[in-house]
């Protein structure tokens, strides 16, 4: 048994701000109540007075690497890159090679995941080998434990395609998360096509390559009744765009990443690859209306897009540099500083968008704190300056480096059980 005390307990769900202990029993919350008091027998107790206990983080969007790419991460590091970020449960996507568009890969991503002291979840792709082609078995990869469907990375162009995977989909009610790209559009992805891509002369991502498919694939989703994710927004006008199909009743969500919300064309120009990334960091406005959206529930969900990439990768010129940083371990601290800090959210509004909403979305048994509720917990100071620097993460592959940011997780807890603490580091 493990007894938290003294911790301002936030729950989104259920709309709980206050002053509480709770009290945990093997894997699941016994009790959230004032002063609780200590079990007789073995227990664990955590004075927690000054700590904001929130449920376990969710992030939607991660890539691990494995199978295939593990110089870069792996299910164990990534793992643990989560839990030190405070997130207990991750959905990978599906990108790796051989993708996971078959029973056996799939089968060994989710038996990795069970290994490590975090619920590590999988998508399955679309379309067989992410060849935008053909459609894979998705019954079958849904009864064998796919959390939904991706070829994240690879935008679907056929729209008949992506009309009858949202079918699908829906049959089963499981989302399908979509990169919204028009590779037609762009000349030398990663930077954005204005003063960024003007600077490195190169062709660049233009916001019209984004804005095409996301106005194509929120209409199908309306038309289909999907339950649609639409990821890493980066364009104002994808936020304008999924505002009004929210109005229009369309099943649909969206994800802002920290990066998105942080940076723009400028940060390309200054850190060079380390902040070049699909879709691009665009424009002042851009950055500002992910923020509003975030803020009237436009945008539901934040999430990492974790992209490791090893060293000598993003060493390369930036036209030949693969895009991607890694977010795990940064999100929370980026959020608070950028977000709560300045008053754009409160802390409640962040919690339900790192943990309770991206649940939602995916039906999963997370997100929230109560009485037989599952006990994923992060323990977090909120003022506490956090400095980033040494990464759990294989990879260290992000512009953040260095940055004095606000809002320290101080433990992890997973499945009743500590997996990270601050100062011990990760525990499985």
């Amino acid at each position: 048994m493990l007894l938290i005390q003294n911790a301002h307990v936030i729950d989104p769900a259920s709309g709980r701000s206050e002053e509480c202990d709770i009290l945990v029993q093997g894997e699941r919350i016994a009790q959230i109540g004032k002063s609780l008091p200590a079990p007789e027998g073995e227990c664990g107790i955590i004075d927690a007075r000054g700590l904001v206990a929130a449920p376990g983080l969710v992030d939607v969007h991660v890539h691990f690497r494995e199978p295939g790419f593990t110089y870069k991460e792996d299910i164990h590091t990534g793992a643990a890159a989560a839990a030190r970020g405070g997130f207990t449960t991750v959905v990978m996507m599906a990108n790796t090679k051989p993708a996971i568009d078959n029973r056996e890969t799939l089968a060994y991503v989710l038996e990795k995941g069970r290994r490590t002291g975090i619920h590590v979840l999988s998508c399955a792709s679309v379309t067989v080998g992410l060849g935008g082609r053909e459609l894979t078995s998705m019954e079958e990869l849904a009864e064998l434990g796919a959390a939904g469907f991706t070829d994240d990375g690879i935008p679907l162009l056929e729209e008949s395609l992506v009309r009858r995977a949202m079918e699908r989909a829906a049959a089963l009610d499981k989302p399908v998360s979509l990169h919204e790209e028009d590779p037609g559009l762009i000349e030398n992805n990663g930077i954005h096509r204005g003063k960024a891509s003007e600077y490195f002369q190169m062709g660049g991502s233009p916001r019209e390559a984004e804005i095409s498919l996301v106005e194509r694939d929120l209409r199908l989703a309306l038309e289909t009744g999907a339950r649609v994710n639409i990821q890493h927004i980066s364009a104002r006008e994808s936020v304008e765009l999924l505002r009004q199909a929210k109005k229009q009743g369309a099943a649909v969500h969206g994800e802002a990443t920290p990066h998105h919300f942080t940076l723009t064309q400028e940060a390309a120009i200054r850190y060079g690859t380390l902040a070049k990334m699909n879709p691009p960091l665009r424009e002042e406005a851009d950055r500002q209306a992910i923020i509003q959206g975030l803020a009237d529930g436009t945008i539901d969900m934040i999430a990492t897009d974790h992209a490791p990439h090893a060293p000598w990768e993003k060493d390369r010129p930036v036209a030949q540099a693969p895009s991607g940083i890694i977010g795990l371990e940064t999100a929370l601290p980026l959020a608070i500083t950028g977000l709560v800090d300045t008053g754009c959210l409160s802390m409640e509004q962040l919690i339900g968008l790192m943990s309770t909403n991206p649940a939602r979305l995916y039906g999963l048994d997370a997100g929230y704190l109560a009485q037989g509720g599952p006990a994923d917990i992060v323990l977090l100071d909120p003022g506490a300056e956090v400095v980033p620097g040494e990464y759990a993460s294989r990879s260290s592959n992000t512009p953040f480096t260095g940055w004095r940011l606000r809002g320290r997780v101080v433990k992890t807890i997973a499945s009743g059980r500590v997996v990270y603490c601050n100062g011990c580091g990760n525990v499985f």
